[in-house]
């Protein structure tokens, strides 16, 4: 393995008040931006209705498209560029009775009446019914909830039932940032998202194993001696340091190209990735190990209260 640092001893741990109290801002930033915008953007997959992706060969304005598609009266439309500003994706609601193909040829006829808006290519058309878009919701939520269970349990039974909670309120605040972030930027929450979401429970749990099972060795080859609870867990995290980095770095430089320049369809899934694995590495040792450490500390703290009053008794 890459040694980037030489035997490290940086006091994470020791600051971790101060982690807190970013970790409770970033999270009740998220938690508020949600709110305020009323939830999250979906994308047609979970809302269902009509997506067409159009390209034209002259750069036409939002104004045009929605001034021509007003004439067909097929709803509220939703139209964004996509990559090119030739290049626009068009989303309609749920028409009842009105299948893909019917509305598909109306907006080819909308767009077509216009002469304003030129000649263009209908190049993508793709259909979500109500029923399918609830489940997908649905399915997204219950994959999610059962990923954070199947973590608690498999933690609680290796390592510790605190080390299990922690790791799982860890992989929580991942999500919720993640969910604010995209949020604030107006992002939708798409399939591509949500396995994005998923892929960083699995990063920010993998940290979280690795430290612990550095903390575990270093207990079970002789326990420290004079080494507090809180300063093992300092060194678990110092010597798995240059392992954190290598592996952040590397997810890291991979999002940021994808998000850069991989194009329109992977933007939102690289933006996840990107924000994830700054969050996911901060949280195995700033949320995770030390929720642990004040947990043991607070157990081990009414212990030895206990053990004071029985021997006055």
């Amino acid at each position: 393995m890459i040694e980037l640092f030489r035997n490290p001893n940086y006091d994470f741990i020791g600051k971790r008040k101060w982690a807190y109290i970013i970790s409770i801002a970033f999270t009740l930033i998220s938690l508020g931006t949600l709110a305020v915008r009323g939830g999250l953007r979906y994308d047609l997959d979970f809302t269902g209705g009509t997506l067409i992706q159009v390209r034209f060969e002259q750069v036409p304005t939002v104004a045009k498209i929605r001034a021509s598609l007003a004439t067909i009266q097929l709803g509220e439309s939703i139209i964004q560029e996509f990559g090119d500003n030739r290049e626009y994706i068009i989303r309609l609601p749920l028409v009842e009775a009105v299948g893909s193909e019917e509305i598909s040829r109306r907006v080819q006829g909308a767009l077509g009446a216009g002469p304003s808006l030129g000649k263009f290519e209908i190049r993508r058309v793709e259909f979500v019914g109500p029923q399918v878009g609830r489940e997908l919701q649905l399915q997204a939520v219950y994959l999610v909830l059962a990923g954070l269970v199947w973590i608690a349990i498999y933690l609680a039974f290796r390592f510790d039932l605190r080390g299990g909670v922690a790791a799982v309120v860890a992989v929580c605040h991942d999500v919720i940032v993640c969910l604010g972030a995209l949020s604030l930027t107006n992002r939708e929450f798409s399939l591509p998202v949500l396995a994005a979401l998923l892929t960083i429970i699995g990063y920010s749990v993998n940290d979280t194993i690795v430290a612990y099972d550095r903390l575990r060795e270093n207990r079970g080859r002789s326990a420290p001696k004079g080494r507090t609870f809180a300063q093992q867990i300092n060194d678990a995290v110092n010597q798995t340091l240059s392992r954190t980095i290598v592996t952040s770095l590397t997810t890291f430089f991979s999002a940021a190209v994808l998000l850069f320049f991989g194009g329109k369809t992977l933007e939102d899934f690289a933006f996840v990735l990107f924000v994830g694995v700054i969050t996911g590495t901060y949280s195995t040792t700033y949320v995770a190990a030390a929720l642990v450490v004040d947990w043991t500390n607070h157990v081990e703290g009414r212990l030895r209260r206990g053990k004071k009053a029985v021997a006055k008794a």
